[in-house]
């Protein structure tokens, strides 16, 4: 076999091990993603508890870097501190020597039946858990047979006197070898795959003791790398990469002189070179651990110092009239907060400006902003919503709390319209610009009407917001059964051409239907604004079943739980 196919054969094994690992760790999110952050979550109180909460979860999910995302969300919610998440990745990072621990024993015999009964259950699997465990299945059986084949395409090489020339190059250096398995980890993006890549290696004698030890302790560095990358401008999840590149440089500083003691000692635990590698990649961890645990709130400090608050990007999610700095009393943080609710009453005029603007010009950039806008959306009702939590722990007086209550519902109602736009009408959307579909003239006739109406009722609602204006509060329900009723007009005019059977109502029916269907959602969530004053008036009726009291039978109407 040439150098140039053992090299193919290689590059493609260790491709199908990432692509093992990234199922076991896709599937595992996908079946127990929420429990995973709850119970990450218990490791608030203190950094005992966080770094065993952060050895669990990684140990599960195989991804250090997922766990500290999960860290750094907590962190931006203010439910977490920086030393506390630092305590999470002291436990994430010995979380992922575990399933090198157990890939060390000669488990490959068993890996098509992983393989089968991950099929059986992702193909048969009555529920979506027992879907993601058979991809998690899939997954483990991939990473043992990806092993499998590479220590199979090495062995017929092993004793070939360039590879042996190469290797002994690499192993000449103990820093060139901690850069070239850090440079691996980075574009594989995965320290669990280079490890159990080295430990193969190591097996078939191919690198020397000390060179293994040396790129077991690269593939710990390389690992902070896509961390770093992963945090882009989110200064907490920058501060958390950079003190767990503090952690992991200072380890391997202390240990690259003493790789020779180190491996005579590993060596004299364990004869097999695989075990050997896997023991000291747990040891080195944990040592790391028990050094640095004590030490968070200094290293917390010192990383805050090296990268302080900067300004706040002026984006279009970000808060621009509440901070998490202040402490205002509650009528002008409840003023602050119906200031940035406002802010999404105008996130959402665009974001359906631009929804019939893209359904009639078939321009895809402008649903891909829409998409764009709703994440700002959501953002920004996050931002709002624990503005407002915050307050409510404070004592209110019952009209603030009221505000309070106002405030938050309009919040939500608004988040759900950009959910509707982005989840539903998008796709609508995409369907038609896909199949290059058109409507009649009537029905984007009869869209654009309904769509006129939708806009005079944000207008409406954001008014009756503000001033908590009895009259408007009534026109803006008066308004919501207009385009009920308009709902009802567009559909018989669309029935109608059905019956005449025209080409394009025919071809765009459904669409129609669900547009029709969704503006009217929109517009009773727009319209849910004015319940709070109607019903402090007592104009808002319980029920709209009609009084049965006209047929002799006594009704007392109940509004439903």
């Amino acid at each position: 076999m040439s150098s140039t196919t053992v090299l193919l054969h290689l590059a493609g094994f260790v491709a199908l091990l990432l692509w093992g690992i990234h199922m076991v760790h896709s599937g595992v999110i996908r079946a127990f993603g929420g429990s995973l952050r709850h119970f990450l979550a218990t490791g608030f109180g203190n950094v005992w508890k966080a770094f065993f909460a952060g050895l669990g979860i990684t140990a599960v999910l195989q991804s250090s870097t997922a766990t500290a995302l999960m860290s750094t969300s907590f962190i931006a919610a203010g439910f977490m501190t920086l030393a506390t998440a630092l305590a999470v990745t002291l436990g994430a990072n010995v979380g992922t020597t575990l399933i090198v621990q157990v890939l060390t024993f000669d488990v490959s015999a068993i890996a098509p039946i992983f393989i089968l009964l991950g099929l059986v259950a992702f193909k048969r699997g009555g529920k979506t858990r027992s879907r993601d465990l058979g991809r998690v299945s899939i997954g483990v059986g991939l990473v043992l047979l990806a092993l499998q084949l590479i220590v199979a395409t090495i062995e017929p090489v092993e004793k070939t006197n360039a590879l042996r020339e190469l290797f002994a190059l690499i192993s000449g250096d103990p820093m060139l070898d901690v850069a070239i398995a850090a440079l691996f980890t980075w574009l594989a993006y995965s320290s669990v795959a280079v490890v159990l890549l080295v430990m193969t290696l190591a097996s078939q004698h191919i690198v020397t003791p000390e060179a293994a030890l040396a790129m077991v302790l690269g593939a710990n560095l390389g690992n902070v790398i896509p961390q770093y990358l992963a945090a882009g401008t989110n200064i907490p999840a920058k501060r958390l990469a950079l003190g767990n590149l503090i952690i992991r440089g200072t380890g391997c500083l202390l240990a690259i002189p003493l790789l020779n003691p180190v491996a005579q000692a590993m060596a004299a635990l364990d004869a097999n070179p695989a075990r050997q590698l896997a023991n000291f990649h747990t040891l080195f961890n944990l040592a790391l651990a028990a050094l640095f645990i004590g030490l968070l709130d200094p290293l917390a400090k010192i990383c805050s110092r090296i990268l302080p608050s900067g300004p706040v990007p002026n984006g279009p999610g970000n808060p621009r009239y509440i901070t998490k700095s202040s402490s205002p009393p509650a009528p002008v943080a409840l003023t602050n907060a119906s200031r940035e609710v406002l802010r999404m009453v105008d996130m959402v005029e665009v974001m359906l400006n631009n929804f019939i603007r893209a359904l009639e010009s078939d321009d895809r950039k402008l649903l891909a902003e829409l998409s764009k806008m709703d994440d700002a959306l959501d953002q920004l009702h996050t931002a709002v919503k624990l503005h407002l939590t915050a307050i409510s722990r404070d004592k209110l007086n019952e009209p603030d709390e009221r505000r309070c209550r106002e405030v938050l519902l309009f919040c939500i109602n608004l988040e759900h319209v950009g959910d509707i736009l982005d989840k539903s009408l998008r796709e609508i959307a995409s369907k038609k610009i896909k199949y290059r579909l058109k409507f009649s003239p009537e029905g984007r006739q009869d869209i654009e009407a309904m769509h006129r109406s939708l806009m005079n009722d944000l207008q409406l609602a954001a008014r009756v917001f503000l001033a908590g204006d009895l009259s408007s509060a009534r026109q803006l329900i008066e308004q919501k059964e207009h385009m009920r009723g308009l709902e009802k007009a567009v559909l018989n005019n669309h029935l109608q051409r059905l019956r005449e059977r025209r080409t394009e109502s025919v071809e765009t029916s459904a669409l129609h239907i669900d547009i029709a269907r969704d503006l009217k959602r929109i517009a009773a969530h727009i319209a849910s604004v004015a319940y709070p004053i109607l019903e402090k008036s007592g104009e808002l009726l319980q029920s709209r079943l009609q009084d049965r009291n006209d047929a002799g039978e006594e009704y007392i109407p109940t509004r439903p739980n």
